[in-house]
């Protein structure tokens, strides 16, 4: 052979055991490819006589499917040898990255540590294995969900990927969650068994079953949820109408308060464009067209906002700010009313602790452009009332939303994920 490529289980001691042999059986110029994703590219190519023409050339799975090949040089590793394998990869219709050897490499470094923060996550309690991956993917367009992805992959292999990331970084985001190690005790790796994060029909299959842990089905009742007829929107920019835009759709009659009257009457032009789309592209007729147009009411007082049911405030990231809209609008809304804030980033409770009425205080995170987006994320601080959470719950699902409930804390479950991976991407860069 000209070259060997070696793919067996995530053990070191195996891997140079091969290495080992295969430089005592191939040609002096035969180039030996690891495809480790976990362990040092180094440590297996100083098992055999000519270090130099080892290196990895890490695929992913489904090899057949995926386009992704990393191949990593060593300190040692012949330049030309890493330029027939990137020339190799690209003759299979791969596409290659060229990287140094460091644990993880390009993707797992990344991934992985995201998958381990949602682990974490998860183990908490502070979200549900499905809010936690329809987050995901509803909120980043991922494909699949963070716990879904570990599955996929085997829970022992990410465990093992990540113990030596986490030695060679030190890095906190690397240190596997302990779940990880009760999982794999339990014989829970994923697919492969037939359970891990999800239940699987049998092992090896794809196809998630019903187990212990899986929500009832069927929407719930609505006695006990308070009545949603009428909304109000504090704001006018582009969130703020994009929220208008989804409940006039849905049939409410909305409000939306900006600083001025001409300020509101111009944002209303914001509303008019996207319905002209939409009707121009048939998506409306001309008569849902004028009824959801006139659902739609500009304001620049507060005072208008005395009988509706449910406030949204989509204003600026300021904590002041948003404390201070809030306190006038308790002065103002009738009791019963719902105040929710569409804050990505503060303490919903410390908005809602401004108010004499913090249990009808909620968070209710949309995405932008808020039109298009299905997610939307519900923050319950420790004080929220459950009727509060219930029906902000049904209201997302009138509106053609799907509701995630999380705890109040920064960044919730998207941002919280998104942001850390983001930032280890820089630092990579960065090195």
């Amino acid at each position: 052979c000209d070259m060997v490529i070696e793919a067996v289980p995530e053990d070191l001691d195996l891997k140079r055991s091969i290495f080992t042999q295969l430089d005592d059986i191939v040609a002096q110029d035969a180039i030996l490819a690891t495809s480790s994703s976990a362990h040092s590219i180094t440590d297996v190519a100083m098992s055999t006589k000519q270090p130099q023409r080892v290196l990895g050339m890490h695929f992913f799975a489904p090899v057949p499917v995926l386009k992704l090949v990393e191949v990593i040089s060593t300190v040692v590793t012949d330049p030309a040898i890493a330029d027939q394998v990137t020339e190799l990869a690209e003759q299979l219709g791969k596409q290659p990255v060229r990287v140094g050897d460091r644990a993880g490499f390009i993707a797992n470094a990344l991934i992985l540590g995201y998958v381990n923060h949602a682990v974490g996550m998860y183990e908490s309690k502070y979200a549900t294995r499905e809010d936690i991956d329809a987050a995901m993917m509803m909120g980043c367009g991922y494909p699949m969900g963070p716990l879904a992805l570990a599955d996929l992959v085997g829970v022992d292999t990410i465990f093992a990927v990540l113990e030596t990331m986490y030695e060679q970084s030190g890095e906190r985001l690397h240190a596997p969650a302990p779940i990880f190690k009760q999982m794999i005790s339990a014989g829970w790796l994923g697919r492969k068994s037939g359970r891990g994060f999800y239940s699987y029909e049998k092992p090896g299959s794809s196809k998630v079953v019903a187990d212990e842990l899986t929500p009832a089905k069927g929407a719930a009742a609505d006695a006990g949820l308070r009545d949603i007829g009428t909304v109000g929107v504090i704001g006018n920019g582009t969130m703020a109408m994009g929220i208008v835009e989804v409940f006039v759709k849905a049939g409410y009659p909305t409000t939306f308060v900006a600083r001025s009257q001409e300020k509101a009457e111009a944002s209303l032009g914001m509303l008019r464009k996207s319905l002209d789309r939409a009707l121009s592209k048939g998506k409306m007729t001309q008569e849902k067209y004028d009824a959801t147009l006139a659902l739609a009411t500009p304001s620049a007082s507060y005072d208008d906002l005395k009988d509706v049911d449910i406030v949204v405030e989509a204003i600026a990231e300021d904590l002041a700010v948003k404390i201070d809209t809030f306190q006038r609008l308790d002065k103002v809304c009738k009791p019963g009313c719902i105040l929710a804030s569409t804050t990505s980033s503060l303490p919903v409770v410390k908005i809602a602790a401004a108010t004499s009425r913090p249990a009808d205080v909620i968070g209710m995170h949309f995405f932008n452009p808020a039109a298009i987006m299905r997610l939307v994320e519900i923050v319950s601080t420790v004080i929220t009332a459950k009727d509060v959470r219930d029906t902000v719950d049904a209201l997302c699902a009138k509106i053609g939303k799907r509701a995630v409930h999380c705890g109040d804390r920064s960044g919730f479950i998207v941002n919280a994920l998104l942001f850390p991976y983001l930032n280890d991407a820089v630092s990579m860069l960065e090195e």
